[in-house]
């Protein structure tokens, strides 16, 4: 089982930049599709990027060009640069282990990472 734990969130305004970082416990973290999930309040956990083993990325339309997810497997980590931030990126931010096909987490959630944007 992959522990999780995330970090780097913060408050931040309008048009800024923060980086989080995810440390992964586990030997198969580098065979493991990861993907960074965000929570707004009220509303359910969506996928936001993907990465692959081998470094392929997709991410969802509402981030592309101003997030960018990358892996270092030597360190079992996942980051999430995040740039241009907008108020509605505020949102607890998770990372774990993806189905590459469905983006489906496959594991158990950390404790997040808490970011707020304000205007």
């Amino acid at each position: 089982q992959v522990q999780l734990v995330e970090s780097g969130g913060g408050l931040v305004q309008a048009g800024g930049s923060l980086r989080l970082s995810c440390a992964a416990s586990g030997s198969s973290f580098s065979i493991n599709t990861m993907g960074w999930y965000r929570q707004a309040p009220g509303k359910q956990r969506v996928l936001v990027a993907i990465i692959t083993s081998s470094g392929t990325t997709n991410y969802a339309d509402s981030v592309r060009g101003r997030f960018t997810i990358s892996r270092d497997n030597t360190k079992n980590t996942v980051y999430l640069q995040m740039n241009s931030l907008k108020p509605e990126d505020t949102a607890v931010y998770y990372c774990n282990a993806a189905s590459a096909s469905s983006g489906y987490h496959l594991g158990s959630w950390g404790q997040g990472a808490q970011v707020t944007v304000s205007s």
